[in-house]
This record gives C-alpha cells, structure tokens and sequence, in this order.
C-alpha cells in the first residue's frame, strides 16, 4: 500500500491513518450517544452529553434536541491514539428516522466505511435493515456494533443471530460481552483471547485487562474456533496451515486477514458494548482502526470527461488532479450556507479556482472550514480524503462535482428516494407570503427529498416528503429559521396513476383565423409497463410522415400531459408512449400544434386504456407486550395492512405487515390508545400498488367533486 508521509505533503496525519466513516442504524439504536463517547474518549469533548438532556454535540438543532432524535447528518472529526500510531476519524452521525433517510443516502455516498450499530435488546430492526441495503449499494464496508447491552432484556446472540438471518451477512463476532442488563461489566476480546473489565467510576476512561473469567472459557474457545475458521478464507496461506490442523495464529495475523475481508465486503465483524454505560466504545474505535478502509483502500473514483464523455478515473493522492463531490448544503447564521464536500483526489487551497462541469463555470474558494457539528474551524489547505465544508458559491448544489480548471472530471452524482406524502400550505398573512418563497426554496435546496408545487387548478403551494414528521420539521424549520408562519392542511399520499390495457389514440389540433392557421396531427400508442419501469417514449414514424423537428414537441407534450393524470390529476407513470402516424401541413404545422395534438392524444387514450391509481405501500413492525397483540392486529387489519410475519422477541410481541400509507395517518395516537402507550412501531416505504376498487372509486368521486366545487367558486 502506497504511503503519503504528512512532511511532504503538507497533510496533519498520513492518508493511510485517515478513517471517513458514518454512524448508521435504525432509530433509537444509540447512534448519537456512541458519536459523543467517541468524542469524549477521543479528547474532542470534554464533557459527555446525553440525548435526553439535550446537550449532545452533533445534535445541535433545537428540533433535534427536542425531540431526542438525529434530523441532520452532522459531521466532526477526531484523533485516536492506537497501538502508539494516531489516526483521524472524519465522523458523521446520522439520522435514523426513516423520515430523514436521505441524509443516510448522502452520507454513505462518500464515506469509506461504517459502524452500524443495533440495538441489544431488539436486534436488527426494519430501518437497520434500509440502511444496512443503502450501505450495500455503495459498497461502504462495515462492522456492527451491538449495543445498549446493559438494558433489560439485552441477548447479544439473539442480535448476532437476526445480523446473520435478517441481513443475510456473513457476520464474525470479535467480542463476547461478560454479563448482560446490570450485570454487563465488559467483554472478551475472541482475536486477543484476553478480557476486558471496565472501571465503573470514571466514565469508562479506564479498563483491566485480565484473563476470560472461569465460566466463559470453554464459549470463548469455541467462538474463537469459529472466528478463525472464518477468517482463513481470505489468506491461502493461513488457509494451507488451518487444514494441515495448525489453529495458534497470532492477534496480528488473525487482524490483517479479517481487515483483507472487510475491506472486500465479505465479511463484517461483531462487537457488544454500552455507549450509554461507557463501555466498550475503545474497543470499537480500535477495531474501527484496525479493520475499516483508509482512502488508498478503495479503488480510484470514476468519472467521466465533461466535455467527451469518456470514462476517467483519479487515484487517492494528493498530486492527483483535484477533485471533490460536494454533498450537504447547511443554512448557517453567520455566512448563509455551508457546502459540505469530500476530496476523492488533489488538494484545494483558499484562493484556488474550482470548474464546475455540471455547469461550465469556474469560482473562487474564499473559505475552507473544518467542522464540528454546528461549530467550525478556519483552515488553508485540505487533501484528499478530508471531509470539510465552504461557503456556499453560486454553482453549489447537491450532488455535484467540484474539479480543476485544467482536467476536469464529472463524478457520479447522489440520487434521492421520491416523496411519498404532500400536504398543501399557505402563509398566515400577506407579509409572510414572500418569506414563505424564500424559506422554501432555501430548505428545497438543501433537502432533495423536500419538493414544492403549485396546483394549477387550485392555485395552492403543495409540499411533499418521506413522512408526516418530516413535513412537521420542515414547516417548524420554516417558522424557527425564516420567522415565516403559514397554515398547513391535511396530509395528502401521492398517490400515482397508471394504464392497465394497450390503445391507439389519434390527437389532432387544427386551428383556422384568417391567416397562418395550427396544425399538429398525431397517433399514439399507449401501452402499460411493468410497475417501477416508469415513462418510455418510442419514436416509431415511418416515411416521414411527421417531419423529424416535430417529434421532440410531441415527446414534450406526452411528458407533460403525464403530469395531469387520466382519473385524478395524479402522475402517469409505468407507461409506454410509441408515436406511429400522423400528418401535418407544409404551412400551419408548428411545434406548439404538435405539442397540444400529443396532450389531447395521450389524455383521451389513457381514459380508454383501463386506467387506476396506484398507492404507496409501507413496511412496517410494530412491538406490543403480549396482551395488547389482538387488539394491534385486528386494528392493522382495519387498515388493509397484510401481514407478513409475528413473533417473539424477549417477552415482546413483533408483527411485521405492509400498510398504505393512506391509512397510516395519526396511527400513533392509536396505537398508544389501544396498547396504554406501551407499543412502538416503525414503518418505512416499501413499494407502489393498484387499490381496490371501493377505495378508486371513493378517490375519483372526492376528485370530481372538488373539481366541481372548485368551477362554483371560479
């Protein structure tokens, strides 16, 4: 592995001692209380804060701190002394709320590895398991770090095993933990084969190293075994010596193998601890160390040329050219807005000129911040592999490539999940209405999975989101950081339409008045897909029956007419389009004409090819003590929900259904009334479906009659 020294390269820590990883999990797992252990411990933070009080670091908005839950993905950094080397941690805790999972999305987008952490008590968990899938796409490597072990009811191999069923991971557990709930004192370390006991008085700052207790010695052998027979599978050599019966290979040896298989993906490694409790988040910062990649471990980034579109790639090195994706847009106090980037080659200096190939244009960097939360830290120069932030510049967008002027590369953009619930808003007064613009286009910006429209027929602004709480942050965010009130209706599923049958329909716009008249004449095809294919557009014309300028304004006309539905007003989607035949006039025909003949085409045809509606389908888990499980399901049943699984887990009660989401408003309220507070759920959106009959009709009836409503008023 090449090495870049910090002396030559002006860098504070060698490239290969640099660590970008993400704190992932579902919600509650104690993501955000492992991220300020790791900063106390680390002597990044002086003092501990706790979730419950409010005075966590990385959790520093005020919705964030009053509800207890992570809404931003916030970045920090800090040093970590092992076995005598330091080593910088670039960190982003992130949130796990579904509601937020874009911020998950972003993060793992340019991040090198992960700690992902489950709960003791409950295992793997419906959002573990989404955020598990998104760290698979992006290939990030990762260990699983099982905490909260001194809660009541907490079975580190209950957890261990739904790693290994529910996520299908080859999973290796490097620890056991010595106890459980109160009795939880500390861990054996199944590489060392040595014990760790936590000193209880000093906020786990201190530890004995000492032999496996008594009891745990025949379990520890046998874990052992099994660890080394996994982790010889990645080295052919250690792999000759195991079968020729040699199994006594040293710490060092067994901890080079695992990290060769971390870093291929084909293995994760387990650990058990209690942030909470101050123990065992040292042991996960060296295995962190030890087994995630530094940024010469992964292969160069791809891009392709700009201007040629051919494929280019940049190796990590600080004599690359430069280039960074930026990632994070952040409403800031005191300079507007931060623009968080992550260099994959080069460096960047203040005062150097960065290319925009997205855009074409070049600018100035005046700012490099290093950041901490919400706090930050002016510096001259960052290399590759750094995570830091700039202030915002015209051209800063999510998603987009940050180059050198003289050899540009456009890498990869960052794609978002779609919104799944609108709500219709509007502002309290005249003088909020122009803040109302301001606050969302700014918030629109920052969030891709935030998007605002304008009904055409009712005039209203519609916001849409992943969720009701996300909607409620935005509007709170609205108020709190834009000083801008406004009133907000009901939630509102985006619903989706589609065609279930082929037609052909003729479109045709003539317009005679005395002069140069329209003309624009059209045959389309409509044909349903298969669900999740989306919109395909076919140019079939033969024989230069609609002259070849015509075509991308009939393209245009179908795409929009797309918009305005066939049954409801919802979005087509999942349908084929093929133009076949048409006719047009040497003098009348224009683009416009053509446009319009294709919009009437394809809103006649879709009323005649069996159209429906398609509603968004939740995965959701829902936990209840035993005695309240009837009364759960026969309210799940109420809403149409299928259910897929039941079980125990401890002397807890899981249901796992899929849900629409129509029917899911104010479930919270119900839930706690049905089971006394005492249930929880989690849901998350899983995929789109037609409706039954009863409910399409009952949508297309409130449709026509606020149509109707809607021309009394005109």
């Amino acid at each position: 592995m090449a090495t870049q020294t910090a002396a030559k390269s002006g860098r504070q820590v060698p490239l290969e001692k640099v660590r970008n990883i993400g704190i992932i999990a579902h919600i509650d797992a104690g993501k955000t209380t492992t991220t300020e252990r790791i900063l106390y411990y680390t002597g990044r933070v002086h003092k501990i804060g706790e979730v419950h009080e409010g005075s966590t670091t990385t959790d520093w908005m005020p919705q964030e701190r009053e509800r207890g839950i992570t809404i931003t993905a916030a970045a920090t950094y800090c040093q970590w002394k092992r076995n005598e080397i330091d080593y910088q941690i670039n960190i982003i805790d992130t949130p796990g709320h579904v509601d937020f999972t874009a911020e998950v999305e972003r993060s793992l987008r340019v991040l090198d590895g992960a700690v992902t952490c489950f709960d003791g008590v409950q295992g793997v968990e419906p959002q573990s398991e989404t955020v598990w899938r998104q760290a698979d796409k992006y290939n990030v490597p990762r260990i699983a770090y099982i905490n909260k072990m001194d809660r009541l009811g907490a079975d580190f191999y209950m957890s261990f095993d739904s790693i290994v069923e529910k996520l299908g991971a080859n999973a290796a557990a490097i620890q056991l933990p010595i106890g459980a709930e109160d009795k939880y004192i500390g861990l054996v370390d199944l590489i060392e084969m040595k014990a760790r006991v936590w000193h209880s008085d000093d906020l786990g700052a201190a530890w004995d190293v000492v032999e496996i207790p008594a009891n745990m010695v025949e379990q520890a052998k046998e874990w052992h075994d099994k660890l080394v027979e996994k982790i010889v599978d990645f080295d052919d050599d250690m792999m000759t010596s195991y079968l020729e019966g040699k199994t006594n290979f040293s710490p060092d040896q067994l901890r080079k193998t695992l990290r060769k298989g971390v870093l291929q993906g084909k293995i994760f490694p387990v650990l058990c601890g209690s942030s909470y409790k101050n123990k065992g988040v040292q042991t996960m910062l060296d295995a962190v160390c030890d087994f995630l990649p530094c940024p010469l471990d992964l292969p160069s980034v791809k891009g392709t040329d700009p201007f040629k579109g051919s494929a280019l790639e940049r190796k990590a090195d600080d004599n690359e050219p430069f280039s960074a994706l930026m990632f994070k847009l952040q409403p800031d106090p005191f300079v507007g807005k931060l623009a968080f980037f992550r260099v994959y080659s080069g460096k960047l200096s203040v005062g150097d000129t960065v290319f925009f190939p997205g855009t074409r244009n070049s600018e100035r960097i005046g700012r490099i911040l290093r950041m901490h939360a919400n706090k930050r830290e002016e510096i001259k120069e960052v290399f590759t592999g750094d995570i830091a932030a700039t202030v915002a510049m015209k051209n800063s967008r999510v998603g987009v490539t940050m180059t050198s002027e003289e050899n540009p590369i456009l890498l990869e953009t960052i794609k978002f999940p779609e919104p799944v619930i609108s709500v219709a808003i509007e502002p309290k007064s005249k003088a909020d209405e122009e803040k109302m613009g301001h606050a969302m286009a700014a918030l629109a910006e920052e969030d891709q999975t935030f998007r605002i429209k304008t009904d055409v027929e009712t005039g209203q602004t519609i916001i849409s989101g992943m969720g009701e709480l996300h909607l409620e942050i935005i509007v709170d965010r609205m108020k709190r950081e834009f000083k801008d009130e406004a009133n907000v209706g009901r939630p509102q599923v985006a619903y989706r339409e589609t065609v279930r049958k082929k037609v052909k329909e003729e479109g045709k716009f003539i317009r005679q008045s005395g002069g140069r008249g329209q003309y624009g004449h059209c045959w389309l095809e409509i044909e349903p897909q298969e669900m999740g294919k989306g919109f395909e557009f076919v140019d079939d014309i033969k024989q230069g029956r609609i002259p070849r300028e015509f075509i991308p304004a009939i393209e245009k006309g179908v795409r929009e007419a797309l918009d305005g539905g066939a049954l409801a007003g919802f979005p087509l989607v999942d349908i084929k389009v093929t133009l076949i035949d048409g006719s047009f006039h040497e003098v009348d025909s224009s683009e416009i004409a053509f446009k319009i003949a294709a919009a009437m085409a394809l809103r006649s045809g879709c009323k005649k090819a069996n159209p429906t509606i398609l509603e968004p389908i939740m995965k959701f888990e829902a936990t209840t003590p035993e005695q309240y499980m009837g009364d759960v399901i026969g309210d799940l049943n109420a809403r149409r929900a299928k259910i897929m699984d039941m079980g125990n887990r401890g002397n807890i009660k899981f249901v796992r259904a899929t849900v629409p989401l129509s029917e899911l408003f104010g479930y919270a309220t119900a839930v706690r009334s049905i089971s006394q507070g005492r249930a929880a759920f989690t849901m998350e959106p899983s995929h789109y479906e037609e409706v039954p009959n009863n409910v399409l009709k009952a949508i297309v009836e409130k449709h026509a009659a606020a149509e109707a409503a809607e021309g009394k008023a005109r």
